[in-house]
């Protein structure tokens, strides 16, 4: 068992991710005036650079817009995982949207892997790209069977797939799913060429641009909160969550979760691999390099952003598993993810609405963002070159059906109860009550606030109330941010937005 005393001596202090650490990282102005291209790409993480690469080499004058710097929302805190193997999905998409629709999602990540290793071998990019196998694993016995029918649906889907009895990475499971010849890789080094290519012919790249709404009137124009604006033919909304609704209801149609993960040098040999466990809590699992040293990412415990115990727990437990399977030599990093899921568990890329056919969004990845933003890139591409593909139907955003419905009435239940809950409470704790690195929900001239204590006994007051639709936010203590449990924005300890649909910062409070 770990010690409550080795978490407060060993875990990292701020939550810091391995893909980021002694990386130069190219730097670029924000906009400053009006310009005019073909397209604007809004987003700087996977998405967005794929996106505006592709574009690019078609010969588009394009602009990529990211609101802070690039390379540091999902993309920057993801584990890098290349697979098609998504969890216990085929299975679940045969259920509830038939086969042929199972084997499109399938075909359309295997050709993301695909364009991603080409993509590495035409530029000769060094990203520790690392072919590997899948493994979904179980040790529960309520769901071995729940294995062997997702080993079926492989069957019905074409898909090589192998049920193990046992694993090589030096953990016991009781049934294992293998799918072979996927990978891995380290995204940053992988995306950081493809950022020089869309500069060496032509792009326009811009940070610290917030994009703030679109102006469908005759010609597009995506605003800025800066004042200025891309006039372009064509908008691309690639920032995680859309930056510009057009009336598609995204908040309803989505919810967002959060996972942690950390980066450990083990005791044990790790032999290699990426593994997942089929039950909760999750565990992932898979080795990166560091310098001349191999680490060990282990990540899960996901929940629904805003929503669950505080959130270093989750950490914390992370690092218990970790010592108790592998052993822990040295903990280097942690760090957290989010990412939003759709109502049947399918991207959302295409046109943002049918009355915006020059907009197009992609969003919704489910934690398996390195091929789905692929396949997404490689689609709105197709679109605006009016190029047939073969998933336009599967991904498109506009799709509603009968278990939809039924996701959307659980997400929006959920989304009320959390509003009236927060609406409701009545916090009893006071600003004068916090120690030192502490933040909580407090009472401030008799009014529900949020409030952070530093290290150096600074504090900082902000109106609990996000600024999307009204919820109110919750304290997050692992990543020490305000997080909405309703839509997933999350806020700084200055209240400033770090992830939307948010779009203006929390107000800041002074104590009478």
């Amino acid at each position: 068992m770990v010690s409550e005393e080795r978490f407060r001596k060993h875990i990292p202090q701020f939550p810091e991710p391995l893909w980021r650490e002694n990386m130069n990282f190219p730097r670029f102005s924000s906009l400053q005036e009006d310009i005019e291209v073909d397209i604007a790409v809004v987003g700087g993480g996977i998405t967005g650079i794929t996106t505006a690469y592709l574009l690019v080499k078609e010969g588009f004058k394009v602009a990529l817009v990211e609101a802070g710097n690039l390379l540091n929302g999902t993309t920057g805190h993801t584990t890098a995982k290349i697979t098609a193997q998504h969890g216990l999905i085929y299975d679940e998409l045969i259920q509830s949207m038939g086969v042929e629709s199972a084997k499109l999602y399938y075909e359309a990540n295997n050709d993301a892997i695909t364009f991603i290793r080409n993509t590495v071998n035409e530029h000769n990019i060094d990203c520790d790209l690392t072919n590997e196998d899948a493994i979904i694993y179980t040790n529960s016995d309520d769901y071995i069977i729940k294995l062997k029918n997702e080993m079926i649906a492989y069957e019905k889907l074409g898909i090589k797939g192998e049920i193990m009895d046992h694993v090589s990475a030096g953990f016991p499971v009781k049934k294992a799913l293998k799918m072979t010849n996927q990978a891995h890789f380290h995204p940053i080094k992988y995306l950081k060429p493809l950022l020089e290519y869309i500069k060496d012919n032509g792009g326009l790249i811009f940070e610290n641009t917030t994009a703030t709404d679109v102006d469908t009137q005759q010609k597009l124009k995506v605003r800025t909160s800066g004042g200025h604006t891309v006039n372009c033919k064509y908008v691309c909304a690639c920032t995680h969550f859309p930056f510009y609704d057009g009336l598609g209801f995204y908040p309803t149609r989505m919810y967002a979760e959060r996972s942690y993960i950390i980066a450990i040098k083990p005791e044990k040999e790790f032999s290699g691999g990426m593994y997942i466990n089929a039950e909760q809590p999750t565990r992932s699992l898979r080795t990166a390099m560091f310098g001349d040293e191999k680490l060990l990412l282990i990540g899960g415990e996901n929940h629904k952003t805003g929503q669950g115990i505080p959130t270093i727990l989750y950490y914390q437990a992370l690092e218990r598993y970790a010592e108790e399977e592998f052993g822990i030599k040295d903990y280097l990093f942690r760090w957290s993810a989010q990412d939003l899921t759709t109502l049947d568990k399918v991207p959302y890329v295409g046109q943002i609405t049918d009355g915006h056919p020059n907009i197009y969004v992609a969003t919704g990845y489910r934690k398996w963002g390195m091929t789905n933003s692929t396949v997404a890139a490689n689609l709105i591409k197709d679109l605006i070159l009016e190029k047939e593909n073969p998933y336009i139907e599967l991904y498109a955003p506009s799709r509603f059906g009968n278990t939809s419905m039924k996701s959307f009435l659980s997400t929006n239940i959920d989304v009320a109860k959390h509003l009236i809950e927060g609406k409701v409470e009545y916090p009893l704790m006071r600003v004068d009550e916090l120690e030192a690195d502490q933040g909580s929900v407090v009472n401030v001239n008799g009014k529900r606030a949020g409030a952070y204590r530093d290290k150096d006994g600074n504090v900082y007051i902000v109106d609990t109330t996000c600024t999307h639709l009204g919820c109110e936010v919750e304290w997050n203590s692992g990543d020490r941010t305000w997080d909405c449990p309703c839509h997933g924005s999350r806020f700084s300890i200055h209240g400033d937005v770090i992830e939307g649909p948010a779009e203006s910062p929390l107000k800041k409070i002074a104590e009478e």
